[in-house]
């Protein structure tokens, strides 16, 4: 496991609502570099709106947000707040990629133009330069021959590894993934997984929402267990799968956690 390092993204007190329904009520997290965290948790718990949060896609209504230590500025207050400068969110997200359940991967483009077209026209980067960090990471997850294919041409686990390398292309500082592996069978899940674990092996710093508690293990430095919009308990794998204090985290590793 990698030592106590500075803090890519920390979260401080967050809370967001939809309307009436207050879905995190009060979340703190840091993710330092190079460490791997994951949230678990039963459907409805906050995770994929906490990840959301923390890559500004969803606004959240109190508590601070920072990323690199540079906290992110608001305007307005509870429902009515929203990121005050929307050139250091575009600064912020383009750090912070992200990889989700549905592989939302261009129909029309090939692989390798899918992993190309944000650093290019995001980015302004060299499009022969883009071309050939975007085959070398095509390679990395293990499709590399299959640059010049369509999506509907691939199979679920390798689309979702096209969607891995289209993430890394853009050089973020963190990864997150919302559930990488559930819309995937078994077998393909497995292609997948293998990935995440080597991209952990490398000391990358990813935040991952799962409900694979065999890779929340694997791959993770810290685990947290979200219940009813509030952090009921984290630690490391050992901790959290091995000795869990709370009841409910008893519960729910009982019923998840494989034999």
């Amino acid at each position: 496991m990698t030592q106590i390092s500075e803090p890519v993204i920390e979260i401080h007190d967050l809370h967001k609502s939809y309307g009436q329904l207050e879905v995190l009520k009060g979340v703190s997290l840091t993710a330092a570099k190079g460490h791997v965290i994951s949230l678990i948790g039963s459907s409805g718990s906050g995770k994929s709106t906490l990840l959301r949060c923390a890559n500004l896609l969803e606004d959240s209504q109190q508590g601070e947000i920072r990323f690199e230590g540079e906290p992110i500025v608001w305007r307005g207050t509870g429902l009515n707040r929203h990121p005050a400068d929307r050139t250091q969110v575009t600064r912020i997200r383009t750090n912070l990629s992200m990889v989700f359940q549905q592989f939302n991967l261009w129909a029309h483009m090939s692989i390798l133009q899918n992993v190309m077209e944000a650093p290019v026209t995001v980015l302004g980067r060299d499009r022969d330069e883009v071309e050939a960090a975007a085959r070398k990471y095509l390679e990395k997850v293990g499709i590399g021959d299959k640059c010049d294919v369509y999506p509907a041409q691939l199979s679920g686990g390798q689309q979702q590894r096209a969607a891995i390398a289209r993430a890394l292309c853009m050089e973020p500082k963190a990864l997150l993934f919302d559930e990488p592996t559930s819309a995937l069978d078994p077998e393909l899940e497995q292609e997948v997984i293998k990935v995440i674990r080597s991209l952990a092996d490398e000391g990358r710093t990813m935040i991952i929402v799962t409900h694979d508690m065999r890779m929340a293990a694997d791959v993770s430095d810290h685990v947290v267990f979200l219940h009813q919009g509030l952090i009921e308990e984290e630690g490391t794998p050992d901790e959290i799968f091995g000795n869990p204090k709370s009841e409910r985290l008893k519960q729910f590793v009982s019923a998840t956690v494989p034999a």
